[in-house]
C-alpha cells in the first residue's frame, strides 16, 4: 500500500507540474512544493521498507500518510492557481485508504482534520493576496464539495469497515461453531463425530499411499466404581486427568478422541504394532501411577485396558479395524484389566495375540 500510495502522489506531483508549466500556477511554488513531498515519500518509504516502522503500532504509517496526503492536498488548493479544482478527485482517493488500516476513531479524526485544513486553505485563498481572485461564491461551492467529499468518503469507509467487522465475527463464530461440533466439552479432546471422519481419511490415506494405520480402544478399568464411591464429580476430574495424562505421553502426530462414558480412542497414523507397542506400555504405566486428589482430600488411581489393532492393507475399512480393536480391548478385560492386549493379525515382536 505504501508503493501505491507513493505512485498516486508522483501523479499528483505530476499534474500540478503540467499546470505550473501551462502557466495556470506559480512555478516557483510548485517545484518547492514538489521538493517537500519526494522527501517526504522517501523518508516514508525508507522507513516502512527497513522494517524500522515494525516497532510502532501503524507499522504500515498508514494513518500518518493519510495526515500528510490531507495536508498536501489542502497546500496543493492553494498554490495551483486556477486549476485548483483537480484536488477534489485527489482527495477522495487519499480517504479511501483509509478502509485499510484506519480505526473508526481515526477515521472520524481525519474528517475533522480536512474539513479544518481545507477551510484554513479556502481562507488563505480568498483573503492573502497572491492567490488570484476567486469569487466568494467558488470558494464557498468549493466548501461545500470538500465537506461532501470528507464526509461520504468517511461515512463509506465507516460501513465498509463494519460489514469487514461484522464478517470476521461471522467467521470466527462458525470457526467457534465447528470447534464445539468435534471437541468433548468435558476433557477437550476431539469427540466421537470428529474420530470418525479422521479414520475415514486415514483409511484413505493409509491405502493410497501403503502405510502403516494402528488404532487403540483405551478403556479406564472400574470407572463406575469411581461414580458410585466419590460421585460423577469425582468421575469427571477422573477423565479429565485421563485425558491429560495420555495427551502428554502421545506424539503430536498421533490424535486421541473420548469415544463416549470413560472409553477413548486413539489413532497412530504410519506406526506398526512394533513401533506403537513401546508407545502403548509407557501410555498404560503411565495412568497406572498418576493420582488424582479429590477437593475432599481423597486420592484415586486409575488403570486403563487397551485394545489394539493394525489396518490391514487393501482388504480392511476403518470401522472394520476399530472392532478389531474393540474385540481387543474386550479381551484385555478379560484376562484381568491394567494391560495392552492386541488382534492376532497385529502382534507385535515380543507380545502375545489375545484374540
Amino acid at each position: 500500500m505504501t508503493v501505491m500510495a507513493a505512485l498516486l502522489m508522483l501523479c499528483c506531483i505530476a499534474a500540478l507540474q503540467l499546470v505550473a508549466a501551462a502557466g495556470l500556477a506559480d512555478s516557483r511554488r510548485v517545484h518547492w512544493f514538489s521538493l517537500v513531498c519526494c522527501l517526504g515519500l522517501i523518508v516514508v518509504y525508507s522507513l516502512v521498507r527497513s522494517g524500522y516502522s515494525q516497532r510502532w503500532e501503524d507499522p504500515a504509517l498508514t494513518f500518518l500518510q493519510i495526515i500528510a496526503s490531507v495536508t498536501c492536498t489542502a497546500v496543493a488548493y492553494v498554490i495551483a492557481g486556477s486549476a485548483r479544482g483537480i484536488t477534489l478527485p485527489i482527495l477522495a482517493v487519499i480517504l479511501i485508504f483509509g478502509v485499510f488500516g484506519l480505526s473508526p476513531r481515526q477515521m472520524l479524526f481525519v474528517l475533522s482534520y480536512g474539513v479544518t485544513v481545507f477551510a484554513v486553505a479556502l481562507t488563505v485563498v480568498q483573503w492573502s493576496p497572491g492567490h488570484g481572485d476567486q469569487p466568494l461564491a467558488l470558494s464557498i461551492a468549493y466548501m461545500v464539495m470538500i465537506a461532501v467529499v470528507l464526509v461520504s468518503c468517511t461515512f463509506i469507509n465507516l460501513r465498509v469497515l463494519a460489514a469487514r467487522k461484522r464478517k470476521i465475527e461471522l467467521i470466527q463464530a462458525a470457526a467457534n461453531e465447528r470447534e464445539r461440533a468435534i471437541r468433548d466439552e468435558l476433557t477437550g479432546l476431539h469427540n466421537r463425530r470428529f474420530m470418525l471422519e479422521m479414520l475415514h481419511l486415514e483409511g484413505v490415506r493409509v491405502q493410497r499411499n501403503q502405510q502403516p494405520l494402528l488404532v487403540a480402544q483405551l478403556d479406564l478399568d472400574n470407572f463406575k466404581n469411581i461414580n458410585d464411591t466419590h460421585g460423577h464429580a469425582a468421575g469427571d476430574l477422573v477423565l479429565t486427568a485421563f485425558a491429560q495424562t495420555v495427551s502428554a505421553c502421545i506424539r503430536s502426530t498421533d490424535m486421541l478422541a473420548r469415544w463416549g462414558g470413560e472409553e477413548f480412542v486413539l489413532l497412530m497414523g504410519n506406526t506398526t504394532a512394533d513401533n506403537g507397542a513401546g508407545l502403548l506400555e509407557r501410555l498404560r504405566a503411565a495412568v497406572q501411577a498418576a493420582v488424582v486428589f479429590l477437593p475432599s482430600g481423597a486420592s484415586i488411581r486409575v488403570t486403563v485396558s487397551i485394545g489394539a489393532a493394525q489396518l490391514q492393507p487393501g482388504q480392511e475399512t476403518p470401522l472394520g479395524l476399530l472392532g478389531r480393536a474393540d474385540a481387543a480391548l474386550y479381551a484385555a478385560k478379560a484376562q484381568g484389566r491394567n494391560r495392552v492386549a492386541w488382534a492376532d493379525e497385529a502382534v507385535p515382536n515380543g507380545a502375545v495375540a489375545t484374540i
